[in-house]
C-alpha cells in the first residue's frame, strides 16, 4: 500500500472555506457554553512525552464540565480503572488537551482545546459533588480553541438513530471480554456489572 506525503494533501483536498477557518474561536462563546451545558459526555485526548496519544471517554450529568469563564473549563474526574493515562500525559510536560463534546440527539459536536493542569483544591472538589461524592481530581483547562464540527460524521453513522442501535446481548460484558483476554478477575455478566457499577459511579 502506497502512503501519501504531506505535499500530496493539496492535490486530494480543496482548501478549507473561509467560514471553516473563521469558525475557530479562542474562547467559549454563548453557543459553545450552551452546548457544553447540555452535554453529558465527551472524549478527552492527550499526548504523552513519547508522542503516544490517549483518548478516553468522560461523562456525567449534563453540564458536568463546568465553565468558569470564557477561557477556563473545569472537568471532574470520576472513578475509573485508575490507569490515569490522560493525567500522566497532562503532567508529563505535554499538557495540551483536546475535548470533543457530544449531546444526545444532536449531530453536531464541539471541540475545545487548551493547556491543562490538575487540581485537588478542596474547595473546587467540594463544589463539584455528583453522584453523592466529590471528584478525585479536576482537570483545569485554559481554553485556546473552540469550534463546532458539522454533523456529517454522526449523520453518516446514524449514531442517535433508534434503528441503528444494537441489542446489548450481541456483545459480551466488558468484564467477560477482559477475563477472556487476560484471565484476570471474575467474568461478571452484564447484569452483575451494572449492579456493581450502580454504587460506584
Amino acid at each position: 500500500m502506497k502512503h501519501i506525503e504531506p505535499d500530496d494533501l493539496g492535490h486530494i483536498y480543496a482548501p478549507p472555506t473561509p467560514r471553516a477557518v473563521a469558525k475557530q474561536l479562542t474562547r467559549i462563546d454563548r453557543h459553545a457554553a450552551h452546548f457544553i451545558g447540555l452535554s453529558p459526555f465527551c472524549v478527552l485526548a492527550t499526548a504523552g512525552p513519547d508522542g503516544s496519544v490517549d483518548a478516553s471517554p468522560r461523562g456525567g450529568n449534563p453540564g458536568f464540565a463546568r465553565i468558569e469563564n470564557e477561557t477556563r473549563l473545569l472537568m471532574p474526574d470520576r472513578p475509573g480503572n485508575n490507569r490515569i493515562d490522560s493525567f500522566r500525559n497532562v503532567l508529563s510536560g505535554r499538557g495540551y488537551v483536546q475535548l470533543i463534546f457530544f449531546v444526545p440527539g444532536l449531530d453536531e459536536t464541539l471541540r475545545v482545546g487548551g493547556e491543562a493542569g490538575l487540581t485537588v483544591d478542596a474547595d473546587v472538589l467540594a463544589s463539584m459533588i455528583e453522584f453523592g461524592k466529590p471528584p478525585r481530581a479536576v482537570l483545569d483547562v485554559a481554553v485556546r480553541e473552540v469550534y463546532f464540527h458539522c454533523g456529517k460524521a454522526l449523520m453518516r453513522s446514524r449514531l442517535w438513530s433508534p434503528e441503528a442501535r444494537v441489542a446489548r446481548s450481541v456483545q459480551p460484558s466488558i468484564s467477560e471480554v477482559i477475563h477472556d483476554q487476560t484471565g484476570h478477575g471474575p467474568p461478571e455478566s452484564q447484569a452483575e456489572l451494572e449492579a456493581r457499577f450502580s454504587t460506584r459511579l
